[in-house]
């Protein structure tokens, strides 16, 4: 099982994966550890990551980027309609309302949700990953910022399945950054002692997220988060864009504003010009060549005048900062440090206004970049059985109110009441009861409207279906389970008839009611109890009333004095959900089924240009070696043949052979080969076979070293019967003789032809010389008898050892001889 973790962000994307016992970051093909979030389309394919944001100025209506803000929204949004006019593609409405870009793919109009954009980074992404495994990639963690709602999550999670991606779990990128800190972190405080307060701000292309977490041992807490979802790096680079569009404006008379391409690339220059002022307070140049109307641009800009520029913007940073602090309940002095991650952190004035609001210098000891996405890359181990990891335990907080409402059965209004309050534990789960005698609805929703992004405060809708009354009239008991889970999506998990039924009467105990609350706190709402805790908060429902009564739902009938004995029985009642936020199975189906066909164009496509390619290379390798070592292994009339068919090929790619199908430049390819493999296998020839030919004329020498020892009688062949050794005399003269002729040959023929014997045959005929000769050669003397000793005494006929026990002894006798006389064997 691989284990990947995914930084999913608004330029940019990170990739951690378990590697080798560790984390390690994936590269991509560019051997970039950042992949840019950015889709291109174009007439025959798309291109994901650098090689589409290359295309940002070249093809810019059919380029997407800066799309994750868009998640889950609906196209009349304010917020849409407020990035729509600074996006250089189009946003259009689907037919479910939402959001979706328009753009031209395959030479036809097409137009694709914000779920099957992202999982077309998301496909890239798991590609790249796949390559550095060498593994294929199906489960992960998907990295979201803290204040997506739930309709964004789903969102996220949708773009997942498209993918083919199973998300273990979405993970907030405050908290990612706080499990990757804590998880390695040596001397933290035991479960009994006091924690230790920590503070991570992360400020990234397009928000700022801040969390204060306790660590304990083995153990982490998200006490609070705060955001500015709108402050990151990419408003600091506008400052800088306003500005130079004012002075152009002025100085050169462009209206910069006008052109979409030029709006891109002067957008380049300052993010650029941004960087170099983080490490340099002097003046720096922006030059930007052929800008408008092929006119050149120059301006210059310095630190001091940039933060003038961003006094409001590091202003802003003070906000989340202090509702963090606040919300966590703690004071400055209890936070022991504070980490800060995320690209726009780098920017002297940023970290400036950090370490001022928490009177401390703030710590860079995580990769600014890698954070979050290493978190997620060990919280995908955790969730591995295949991967063992120290026990860590994470407690998230959900960063929004969420109520829940329903009608009374007299239709006499809307109660609603908070289910989870701001920053409550996260996963967490809460057991309702109800008295009811009918279906009804409940209604989930976000209670704050002040603090949500999102404008759209409803989350899910739910109908609980098939109740029914006691035998005895009275409104049946219901169980309602409602649960935020570990990727911070709230639902109504389930939903339970508890229903009391006579006993029989020989039965001698009373049954109890026994209910597995699955660790769901349990909140009995009646009237006239400290549990009834309906609060005059907001409530967004047709009376927008929050009563504070129950309508006739609670039984109120007085406890009898003397009750029968009774027995509890649990119906589970089917939940329909008449309200979702999420795709339809029928439409995430055909966004699966669209995507595995543009997975499918796109290697038609890759593989077409690796044919082009192959034709275009061997074309300009063929001329090159043509007028070098290759010229003497053709003759001239195949040279010229052959330069014509390079020649002509060439001209042809760059005109009509520009954009064909595959298989032409596969038949092109045949042809420059059907020349081509010819001279380049008699040049290859001319190289091996001289060599081969050493080879073998060393070992013929071998053997007859071999052969004139045994005449002279060595003892190092003379165990060698005669007739083995008459074997390798022959093979040997019979190899001389071949050799020599078939050199002869050789060299009669001029180099421009075929050669009279390839280097294949001269090892073919080496091995045959050694399988005869080596084995004979290398055959063993045999073994000699032991001496025996005077003192040992026969053995009885009975008892007589085989010639191998023999030798073991004697092998035993010379050990212990070598230790009396210290010797080492």
């Amino acid at each position: 099982m691989a284990v990947v973790g995914f930084d999913v962000g608004f330029q940019n994307c990170c990739i951690a994966v378990v590697k080798s016992g560790g984390i390690e970051t994936a590269s991509n093909e560019f051997t970039d550890r950042c992949t840019p979030a950015v889709v291109s389309f174009n007439a025959k394919n798309r291109t994901i990551g650098n090689a589409a944001k290359n295309q940002m100025i070249t093809n810019t209506a059919s380029t997407v980027s800066h799309f994750k803000r868009l998640h889950g929204r609906l196209f009349q949004d304010h917020s849409v309609q407020a990035e729509k006019a600074s996006l250089p593609y189009d946003l259009v409405p689907l037919n479910d309302g939402k959001v979706g870009v328009k753009v031209m793919y395959l030479d036809q109009e097409h137009r694709f949700s914000i779920e099957q954009v992202t999982a077309m980074l998301l496909t890239k992404l798991k590609d790249i990953a796949e390559a550095n495994l060498q593994k294929k990639v199906v489960e992960c963690v998907i990295s979201i910022p803290s204040f997506f709602t739930d309709s964004e999550r789903k969102s996220v999670l949708d773009a997942a399945k498209i993918a083919g991606l199973n998300c273990l779990k979405l993970m907030n990128d405050s908290t990612a950054v706080a499990l990757n800190y804590g998880i390695y972190k040596e001397g933290l405080p035991g479960c009994d002692e006091n924690p230790k307060i920590v503070a991570f701000v992360d400020m990234g292309h397009s928000a700022l997220q801040v969390s204060v977490c306790a660590f304990n041992k083995g153990k982490l807490r998200v006490l609070s988060t705060a955001f500015d979802p709108y402050l990151g790096g990419k408003d600091f680079d506008q400052k800088l864009v306003e500005y130079f569009c004012a002075e152009f404006k002025s100085k050169y008379k462009m209206d910069v504003k006008s052109k979409a391409r030029a709006m891109l690339r002067l957008t380049q220059e300052c993010e650029k010009l941004k960087k170099l002022m983080s490490s340099n307070s002097t003046d720096i140049l922006l030059n930007i060549e052929c800008f408008m109307d092929d006119k050149d641009v120059c301006g210059k800009m310095n630190r001091a005048k940039f933060e003038e520029l961003c006094a409001d913007l590091i202003e802003r940073v003070m906000v989340p900062l202090m509702t963090a602090v606040e919300q966590a309940q703690v004071r400055l002095q209890d936070i022991s440090a504070v980490e800060i991650v995320g690209g726009a952190t780098r920017i002297p004035a940023v970290k400036a206004q950090i370490s001022k609001f928490f009177k401390r210098d703030v710590s860079t000891t995580l990769n600014a970049d890698e954070a979050v996405a290493r978190g997620c890359a060990l919280q995908c181990a955790m969730l591995s059985p295949a991967f063992r990891v120290r026990d860590f335990s994470i407690t998230d907080a959900i960063p929004f109110p969420v109520s829940l409402s329903w009608t009374s059965e007299a239709d006499e209004g809307k109660s609603c009441y908070e289910i989870f309050g701001r920053n409550h534990p996260c996963p967490s789960a809460k057991m309702i009861t109800f008295y009811r005698s009918k279906p009804f609805v409940l209604e989930v929703f976000y209670s704050d409207l002040t603090s949500l992004p999102f404008p759209e405060a409803k989350i899910a809708e739910y109908k609980v279906q098939n109740i029914q009354p006691q035998e005895n009239g009275e409104k049946a008991k219901l169980k309602v389970k409602v649960q935020v889970n570990a990727s911070g999506i709230v639902s109504v998990s389930s939903a339970t008839m508890v229903l009391r039924v006579s006993s029989n009467e020989s039965e001698s105990t009373e049954i109890n009611e026994i209910y597995s609350h699955d660790g769901a706190d349990d909140i009995n709402i009646e009237v006239g109890t400290t549990l009834c805790l309906f609060h005059n908060h907001e409530c967004i429902n047709s009376k927008n009333v929050c009563s504070s009564q129950m309508n006739g739902e609670v039984n109120n009938h007085p406890p009898d004095a003397k009750k029968a004995k009774m027995k509890v029985k649990h119906v589970v009642l089917p939940i329909e959900e008449t309200f979702t936020q999420q795709l339809p199975k029928d439409r995430l189906s055909n966004y699966m089924e669209q995507e595995s066909k543009m997975i499918q164009q796109d290697c038609q496509e890759k593989d077409r240009n690796n044919a082009k390619n192959a034709v275009e290379e061997n074309v300009y390798y063929y001329k090159h070696k043509l007028e070098g070592p290759y010229q003497k292994f053709i003759n001239a009339q195949d040279h010229q043949a052959f330069s014509e068919l390079l020649d002509g090929t060439e001209n042809w790619l760059y005109e009509e052979g520009a954009d064909q199908d595959k298989q032409t430049y596969i038949n092109k390819l045949e042809e420059i080969h059907k020349l081509g493999k010819p001279v380049q296998n008699r040049y290859q020839e001319s190289i091996r076979r001289p060599k081969m030919f050493e080879e073998l004329s060393a070992k013929i020498q071998s053997y007859m070293t071999i052969m004139e020892e045994y005449k002279n009688g060595s003892d190092s062949y003379c165990h060698i019967d005669a007739m083995d050794m008459d074997k390798v005399r022959v093979c040997v003269e019979d190899t001389q003789v071949w050799m020599t002729n078939i050199k002869d040959s050789q060299d009669k023929c001029r180099s421009d032809q075929e050669p009279a014997i390839h280097s294949t045959q001269i090892e073919e005929k080496l091995q045959v010389l050694n399988n005869i000769c080596d084995e004979i050669v290398t055959k063993p003397r045999p073994r000699v008898d032991s001496p025996m000793d005077d003192s040992i005494q026969p053995e009885q006929p009975h008892n007589k050892k085989s010639p191998e026990d023999v030798t073991m002894e004697y092998t035993d006798f010379v050990q212990n001889e070598a230790k009396n006389s210290h010797i080492n064997i």
